[in-house]
Parts: C-alpha cells; structure tokens; sequence
C-alpha cells in the first residue's frame, strides 16, 4: 500500500469518528479529566484531594457508634417496677397486739406477715391493708417500703416493710438475631453492670464470623449500630445495657465495588471489620501498568453536609443532606500510599481508577490500524473485480 493511500485511508478513520472524539471508542468510564472539571451534568459533586487533613476531618466525623448515640455510660440503677410486674410485701411489727400481728401470735419469731403476691395493676399500684392502694410503677421497692410505712405508722407498733421483685416481667432486655439462644432476661441488679457483650454472652453469642456480624440497639426510641468486632475492639461502644434496652444482631457483609484501570472489576466484600483504600485497591488486583493512571486514583462516597462542608466543598448547590463527594490521591507520589492506608473505606463506597491519556492513544491508533488494514485486505481483487474507495465510504460500486 502506497504512503498516499495510507494517509488517506487514517484521515477517512479519523473521518468516521463521531464529534464526540474519544467518545467513540468503549471505556470503562469517565476520564481523569471529566473527573477533575467536576463536568456531571446529572449529579453536582465535592471533588477532594487526599492530604493529612482532609484525613484528619473525615476520621473526626467517623460514625461513633453506640457510645456516640448512648452517651450514659454509667450502670443502671435501682429496678423501678412497671405493669405486670408480681411484687411481694411483708410487714414486720416489734410486738404482737399490733395491727398485723394478733397477741396469740406473739410466741412465733420474726412477729411479720407476708401478705399474697399481686400483680402492679394496669394503674401502676398495689394494694396493701391498712395501707389501701400504693403507688408501684415506675417507683424502686425503697420507695414503695417508705410509702407503706408512712400510711401505716401510726396504726401498727414500730412496722418495718420489706417489698420484693417476686417475678419481674417489666424492665426486660431482648437479645434477637443472629445468636444462638434468642431469649429475654431480666434486668440485673442494681451494680450488677451487664454489658452489650455479656448480654450477646447471655444469648449464646454471636452464629456467624464477628466481621459480619453487626448489632443494632434500641434504647427509648433511638437506634445505633455497630460492627460487632467494634464491640470487641473498641471499649467505649461496649456500653451498658438499660432496662428496656432491644438488641438486634444481624449478618451483613461489607462491599466495595471497583471499576476502571483495576486488574479484577466488580463487588468485592471487606472481610474485615474495616480496611483502608490501599487494601482496597489490593483486592481489586492493583492497578493494570499498561493502562491506568497511577495519579487517578478515586474513591466514590456520600458525606454529611457538615462533613462537606469542613472538606471545603460549597454545598450551597447542593440540597440532600449527603453530599456526593469523590476523593482523589496520586499514587505515583510514594507518600500517596501513607495517605492510602489511613483512609478508611467504607461499605458500599466505589473505588474506580481512571485511564493513562496513553492508553485513549493506543487504543485510537489501534482503530486506525484496523481500518488500514482491513481497506488494504478489500482493494485485492476478487472474483475477476476490484473494490474502489466508493466502497469504503459505504457505496457499493464494483469495477468490471
């Protein structure tokens, strides 16, 4: 093929591009350029360098988990009884001939009566002779014994009360989920101090791997979770546990997902409580050499307006309460790798690295070989007749 028919072959290549240029060739998606102009015509996002203090303010705002949310760390304190709770009362006098203990009575250690075991009625009270109803719900039995005292003080010799949990079916903590024994129990004692950990000990612990294994806790109407290794690992989230308190533990495995430049693509799980980016780039197989731009390096996720705000996006054109925002870090400089490891990936994120401007290059001269040589293969004759240049350009006009 002559040199002249060669150039004009490429300019007819170049000349079936589309306007859009590169965007004629397949990607696996956007450019490092597209990227960086923040161009989306769909989805305003924050776009953020990765440096020692953009670490430093996202690790400030990291979720808290439960102690976060539940900031009372202290034990629970008395038992105070509810509806449906059984209660015990017996009252003790000094002598005999009082108001409980008759005189023939008086021969019998202890002079006390126990009196029959009742149910804390749908009024939140009990009922105690001589006494008449008292009030029991949301009231510690020193309280009830002090109440019972005063109404009765002046009747019976020196009465000393004593009011009991005979069956305690309020002020119950339900374990539920993944454990191996889903039960509920009643709150401890007073200074007893179960904890989250010995309330999942109490169900038998946890069925799956701790990894993947998270805990929700309900507490007066708020929620917060928490992986379960973050229980074990970090002693602040293992907060006490309250009367009332519902613990929900599931099984969910962290993902990220990985596109671009990457030796391996799709859905991978953390396996792991928690990894940082440079983990996660490794379990996506690297970075190809041949094709990604060690510089392009972007990780995709959602933060609070406050977050984003301290990152120094303007938000102001942006109206959910999670901004999107895609970080970015330069693995071609060696402390870009520091920078990866402190950066704690989170489940569902989207790392995607971008392709090297070399790479778009390859694959346009690529398609212009193609063309090249497939034009040079159609001019050899075939069956007696030749094809013209008409052909290329798509008319179909044959040479006897």
């Amino acid at each position: 093929m002559s040199a002249f028919r060669w150039v004009a072959l490429t300019s007819l290549a170049i000349g079936l591009l589309p306007a859009g240029g590169c965007a004629f060739f397949p990607v696996s998606g956007p450019s490092s350029a597209s990227i960086n102009a923040q161009s989306s015509p769909t989805s305003p996002y924050g776009l953020v360098p990765l440096t020692p203090e953009t670490i430093d303010v996202i690790a400030a705002f990291e979720p808290k988990g439960l102690a976060g949310t539940f900031t009372d760390r202290r034990p629970s304190s008395n038992i105070k009884f509810g509806v449906g709770d059984i209660v015990s009362v017996t009252v003790f006098e000094a002598a005999a001939g009082g108001l409980y203990i008759p005189l023939e009575a008086g021969v019998r250690p202890g002079n006390y009566v126990a009196l029959p075991d009742q149910v804390v009625d749908n009024d939140g009270n009990i009922t105690v002779p001589y006494a008449g109803a008292i009030r029991a719900a949301g009231r510690t039995n020193v309280q009830i014994q002090n109440d019972i005292i005063a109404r009765i003080k002046n009747r019976a010799i020196e009465p000393q009360v004593v009011v009991a949990l005979s069956q305690q079916r309020t002020s119950l903590i339900s374990i539920i989920g993944e454990v191996n024994t889903p039960l509920r129990f009643a709150m401890p004692a007073a200074g007893a101090g179960d904890r989250i950990l010995d309330a999942i000990t109490r169900a038998g612990g946890i069925k799956g791997q701790g990894y993947e294994t998270w805990v929700m806790l309900e507490r007066d109407h708020r929620r917060a979770t928490v992986p379960f290794e973050n229980l074990v690992m970090n002693a602040s989230n293992n907060i006490f546990v309250q009367p009332g308190d519902r613990i929900y533990v599931y099984r969910e495995q962290q993902k990220f997902l990985a596109f671009g430049a990457t030796g391996n693509q799709g859905e991978f799980p953390f396996d792991a409580w928690r990894i940082n980016l440079a983990e996660a780039v490794a379990k996506a197989a690297g970075l190809v050499d041949q094709q990604a731009d060690a510089t392009s390096i972007y990780l995709y996720r959602r933060e609070p307006r406050e977050v984003a705000r301290r990152l120094g996006i303007d938000v102001n054109n942006i109206h959910d309460e999670l901004v999107p925002v895609i970080f970015t870090v330069n693995l071609r400089d060696p402390g870009g790798y520091f920078l990866a490891t402190r950066l704690q990936v989170r489940n569902q994120d989207i790392l995607f690295v971008a392709n090297a401007q070399s790479y778009e290059i390859d694959k346009f001269l690529s398609f212009v070989n193609h063309v090249a040589v497939t034009a040079h293969s159609i001019e050899s004759p075939i069956a007696g007749a030749s094809i013209t240049r008409a052909d290329v350009a798509g008319h179909a006009v044959v040479a006897p």
